[in-house]
C-alpha cells in the first residue's frame, strides 16, 4: 500500500497485522481522488487547503493521501489500537505530525470537533450501517461544515439512507465496494444540495 500522487507520491504506508483493518486499496482510493479532482461536483477546491475527516482512519491511507495532494490538515478517528499504532508509524513516516490530529474514539460516538470539516472520508466495516450512524453523530458533535463533502465506502450490496441533511450526489461501485459522495447541507434545517 503506498500514497498515490503528490508531495509524498509513492511513499509506502504499514497496516497492522491480521483482517480487523482493510484498508483502502490503491485502486479505490485513485479512483476516489480522480473522482473528487474532475467531478462536475468536487473539483481541486474541495481537496486542497481542505480540512479533513478521516473517519474510521484504520491506516490513515484517505487522509494522508489528501494531504499529500494539498489539503491543510486532517483529523483522524480510530478506536482499534492496532490500526492506532499503524496511524501514527504512517504519520511520522511522512513527516506530517504538524498538519495531523489523532483522536482515539468512535466515529459513532465522537468528542466534540475542534472545527469543522469541509472533506470528510468515512470507511467503516461493511454491513453494520455505520456510515448513517457516524454522519448523525459527527453532525451532532460539529464535525462536519455546511456543505461538506463526505466520501463513503461501504459493501457493494448495502443499502445507507443518509440521515437528514445529507444527499447522496453520486455512486460508484468499485469491485466489492460502493463508493459514495455525499453532500452536507449547507444551513442547519436545509435538504443537502
Amino acid at each position: 500500500m503506498r500514497i498515490i500522487a503528490g508531495r509524498w507520491k509513492g511513499r509506502a504506508l504499514i497496516a497492522p497485522p491480521g483482517l480487523t483493518t482493510r484498508p483502502t486499496s490503491d485502486r479505490a482510493r485513485q479512483a476516489i481522488f480522480d473522482q473528487l479532482w474532475h467531478a462536475p461536483w468536487a473539483g481541486r477546491d474541495a481537496v486542497e487547503n481542505a480540512t479533513v475527516l478521516d473517519g474510521f482512519a484504520g491506516t490513515g491511507a484517505m487522509g494522508l493521501e489528501a494531504l499529500s495532494r494539498g489539503a491543510a490538515r486532517v483529523f483522524f478517528l480510530e478506536q482499534d489500537r492496532a490500526a492506532l499504532q499503524a496511524l501514527r508509524a504512517n504519520i511520522a513516516g511522512c513527516k506530517a505530525e504538524d498538519a495531523c490530529r489523532v483522536i482515539a474514539g468512535d466515529v459513532t460516538a465522537p468528542p466534540p470537533a475542534a472545527t469543522p470539516c469541509s472533506l470528510v472520508f468515512l470507511d467503516p466495516p461493511y454491513g453494520k450501517g455505520l456510515v448513517p450512524r457516524a454522519l448523525a453523530a459527527l453532525q451532532a458533535k460539529g464535525w462536519i461544515a455546511p456543505g461538506a463533502l463526505i466520501i463513503a465506502e461501504t459493501g457493494r450490496d448495502e443499502e445507507a439512507v443518509m440521515p437528514a441533511g445529507f444527499k447522496v450526489i453520486s455512486t460508484r461501485d468499485h469491485g466489492a465496494a460502493r463508493l459514495s459522495a455525499v453532500r452536507a447541507a449547507t444551513h442547519c434545517g436545509d435538504a443537502a444540495s
